[in-house]
């Protein structure tokens, strides 16, 4: 098993970790620093996402992916609600290092507009929810669409988590393996 780092110029992506920042849904940092890892399977899904979005002028933004098990705790002790943070006793996907959160950009960074910032945890959220407006209702099909085109399956209630298919047929990833400095 072995996590690779989605950075540029190996991925053409842009970074945002919110969880290397207060701007998510704790208002605290979780990780020490902006590193992003995704299991070799998933890296190689969103490889295939970005070629997918490259023609059509747009780049992903990357908010999460690997999260060390710690971190899942740190979400869940904030804000216990199943529906949008997975509970750490069962493991999140993230953990497993098969599952990204991300949105899409333009290429000078703009990001383009899904109706409701990422972790909002509220039914505005979900990605069929329609009370978002229609440029939202379309950015997030488009994700949708490539994302899916990509191979990787999606979280009904967040426009922005998609998941590799099985997920739990992967191990969690213990903190300090592999990605030792996120935490």
């Amino acid at each position: 098993m072995a996590l690779v780092e989605i950075a540029a110029p190996a991925f053409d992506v842009f970074v945002d970790l919110r969880y290397a920042t207060a701007d998510n849904l704790t208002g605290n940092p979780i990780y020490r620093r902006a590193a992003c890892y995704l299991r070799e399977e998933a890296a190689a899904l969103l490889r295939r996402a970005c070629e997918l979005a490259r023609p059509l002028g747009l780049k992903l933004c990357i908010f999460d992916a690997y999260r060390p098990p710690a971190a899942q705790w740190a979400l869940w002790n904030h804000m216990p609600n199943p529906d949008f943070i997975a509970d750490p006793k069962r493991g999140s996907h993230h953990s497993r290092g098969v599952a990204v959160d991300l949105t899409l950009a333009a290429p000078d960074r703009r990001m383009l507009e899904m109706g409701t910032e990422f972790d909002a945890i509220t039914p505005l959220s979900y990605h069929a929810d329609t009370a978002v407006s229609p440029e939202a209702q379309r950015n997030r099909l488009v994700l949708l669409g490539l994302m899916s085109a990509a191979g990787w399956d999606f979280y009904a209630k967040e426009w922005w988590h998609y998941q590799m298919f099985q997920p739990r047929g992967f191990p969690l990833i213990e903190d300090g393996a592999m990605a030792p400095s996120l935490m």
